[in-house]
């Protein structure tokens, strides 16, 4: 029997699905659906204020609480011990565990039921162990991986990492199990970019790490040479990122910036089409699923060198550009210039490139394998890295 005809038990762990701003929100959900479209028995395990199994796109979706009242641990780092008996189970049912993320209790149970139960453990870091993100709360990052985060990823089976820059992240880390180096599918959707559109975008989380101050920095030396164009900048704050970005605005006296709250489903399709260009000025990213979602509704990306994008320049397809707000300044003014044809033509070359490489059916197919491999019933494939 091949990997891909194997019904392999699997359960995805993950914090939590309810803040749809986060990129796992997606990736892990579609990922269970596509595993489960595949004929394979896919759960998967969260916490939620309100607590319920359901199916749905024939994943076993099961929320559990987070433990209330007097706790030992603090309510942040969302311990509950209804979640933590239900992955011990799924891995003495010889169940294949996946979980995703690091730095919360939801990330420790998995280890703990692998080391007690034998179960295989994929672990996918999802772009925690990167540079910039081990820079905040640093400390408290230390304590808690002395206490639960390295117990817990000693029983790891296979690492999944969703580029080649995490592999590097983890083997700096000092982690040395196989990485499985698979990146994160995306759905096409229906519609197409508005032609006209004079709109630079920035969708995403408005913290630190993500460098939208140095877009609001190149903005400010470009805006007065395009002038029928502005800047909307898209997502939900944090530590007080949106209140700095509108200081620095008024400081800068940049004109032609907009600020909106997060966006989703419909109304994120509809920023996406109604932009001329994404830009992602990250600091560190494992994957950027932005990026895919831009190029998947048909416009071009400027993203920096902090997200794992090389190929928008040989998919000719956006720019992947140097940190700084001189690279910046240069790759707007490039894109900008364009022809409304010719950024239409590099955006409907990325939303090809995403169809052809990224279909979640293909990410599902890889991912099988890897189970396989794990639970010794399937050759290495090729994607798994052991050096």
């Amino acid at each position: 029997m091949s990997a891909a005809s194997m019904k392999i038990q699997s359960v995805q762990i993950v914090s939590s699905i309810e803040e749809e701003s986060a990129g796992p929100s997606y990736s892990v959900v579609r990922l269970a659906e596509a595993l489960a479209a595949r004929g394979g028995h896919s759960t998967l395990l969260t916490l939620a204020e309100k607590a319920g199994d359901s199916q749905s796109n024939g994943v076993h979706l099961r929320r559990f609480p987070p433990d209330s009242g007097p706790l030992p641990l603090p309510r942040k780092l969302a311990p509950s011990r209804t979640m933590m008996r239900a992955v011990k189970a799924a891995g003495n049912e010889g169940a294949l565990l996946h979980v995703h993320g690091l730095w919360r209790m939801p990330n420790v149970y998995p280890g703990l039921a692998a080391e007690h139960t034998g179960a295989p453990l994929v672990a996918s870091p999802r772009g925690m162990l990167g540079p910039a993100a081990l820079q905040f709360s640093h400390c408290q990052k230390e304590v808690f991986w002395q206490l639960f985060q390295k117990r817990a990823l000693r029983p790891v089976t296979c690492f999944h990492a969703t580029a080649t820059s995490e592999l590097d992240d983890i083997r700096a880390f000092g982690l040395t199990a196989p990485v499985a180096v698979i990146p994160n599918g995306i759905d096409i959707p229906g519609g197409e970019s508005h032609p006209g559109a004079r709109t630079v975008l920035y969708l995403g989380r408005l913290h630190p790490k993500k460098g939208v101050d140095r877009l609001v920095a190149a903005w400010a030396r470009v805006a007065n040479r395009y002038p029928d164009w502005s800047l909307r900048i898209v997502g939900p704050s944090e530590m007080g990122c949106r209140e700095a970005l509108e200081r620095q605005v008024q400081g800068l006296r940049v004109p032609r910036v907009a600020f909106d709250g997060p966006l989703f489903g419909d109304d994120k399709l509809n920023a996406y089409q109604h932009a001329a260009l994404l830009v992602l000025p990250t600091l560190n990213e494992n994957f950027g699923m932005v990026v895919a979602e831009a190029l998947a509704a048909g416009i071009p990306v400027i993203c920096t060198k902090g997200a794992p994008w090389a190929r928008l320049k040989t998919e000719r397809c956006g720019w992947w550009i140097d940190h700084g707000v001189d690279a910046m300044e240069v790759a707007l003014d490039v894109s900008l210039a364009l022809p409304n044809a010719a950024r239409a033509a590099m955006g409907a070359r990325g939303r090809a490139w995403m169809a052809r490489d990224f279909s979640w059916d293909c990410i599902a197919a890889c991912m099988v394998d890897v189970y396989a491999w794990c639970l010794g019933k399937g050759d290495r494939p090729d994607c798994i890295v052991t050096n």
